[in-house]
């Protein structure tokens, strides 16, 4: 438990300065103090770690999810980093959705040909096929999300 109590710790101590202190400390309600407990190594503090709600808060408003990443490296589960904001609206349903989908399903084909022409798919390839995958995968959690709100 010490080496992943480390981990945590480090990964919400990240967290704090993406965030800036005083702003961490106006967006969880939380001394200074308080906050450096909650990422402090001192033994005295082994056993404090910052509460959920507090970490959502600060993830909100940073640039990376730096306690929710290392949260699921621990759990060995990789995530996606999507430069969108989540919640975002989008307009046009799940008509716009299918549309977005065979629009990217025809991209990451017509990358795969550009790709696999010479019979070999080099690095720089591979990183262009992985990013047409992730938008399209993107586009499936967008349908699957309005599909839910249809349905409720």
């Amino acid at each position: 438990m010490a080496g992943l109590g480390s981990y945590l710790k480090k990964h919400t101590e990240a967290l704090v300065k993406d965030v800036g202190i005083e702003a961490a400390c106006k967006l969880t309600g939380k001394s200074k103090a308080t906050l450096g407990r909650y990422y402090s190594e001192h033994e005295e503090h082994a056993d404090r770690f910052m509460p959920v709600d507090a970490v959502a808060a600060l993830e909100e408003a940073s640039s990376y999810p730096h306690v929710t990443t290392a949260l699921a490296e621990l759990k060995g589960i990789t995530l996606s980093f999507d430069e969108r904001r989540r919640n975002q609206e989008s307009s046009g349903g799940v008509n716009a959705d299918v549309i977005a989908l065979s629009q990217r399903f025809a991209m990451l084909m017509g990358e795969y040909n550009q790709s696999i022409e010479d019979g070999i798919i080099t690095i720089n390839e591979a990183k262009r096929l992985l990013k047409e995958t992730l938008a399209l995968q993107q586009v499936l959690l967008d349908m699957k999300l309005h599909l839910e709100e249809e349905a409720n």
